[in-house]
């Protein structure tokens, strides 16, 4: 697991970000959550990107620490734990929307995303509240 950096590189704020959320894998898990309500380790493990079971567990690690996701036992099935965002993780929906919007703007291939950006398009505020809103 990567250690939960305490004293950080820089006083940058980009650094900050990417430090805490900024790596591939870790974007991914928080798009399973907030945007496809996927909140398990195999919902996770299914995803097309096809993550790695070490990287998974280290980067949902990474998340918890961070205080990005939350861990709590499946009240349906002891052994298994359900993900959630935290407030500090859902205020990382501006983020993504973003993100969404510039790939929208640039990436030409169909994506699974389409859906999501034309949601933004029409009702921005609205679908942003949805996503920050417990």
């Amino acid at each position: 697991m990567r250690k939960n950096i305490q004293k950080r590189q820089s006083g940058c704020p980009i650094a900050f970000g990417l430090d805490t959320f900024g790596d591939r894998w870790s974007l991914l898990i928080i798009r399973e959550i907030m945007l496809r309500g996927h909140n398990t380790y195999s919902e996770f493990l299914a995803a097309e990107e096809k993550i790695a079971t070490n990287i998974l567990i280290d980067r949902l690690k990474h998340l918890e620490a961070e205080n990005i996701i939350e861990k709590n036992r499946d009240p349906e099935n002891r052994r298994s734990f359900i993900y959630t965002l935290s407030q500090k993780g859902r205020d990382l929906a501006p983020i993504l929307l973003e993100i969404i919007i510039w790939s929208g703007a640039y990436d030409k291939r169909d994506f699974a995303l389409r859906n999501v950006l034309e949601k933004i398009n029409a009702d921005r505020k609205g679908f942003e509240a949805s996503l920050t809103s417990e």
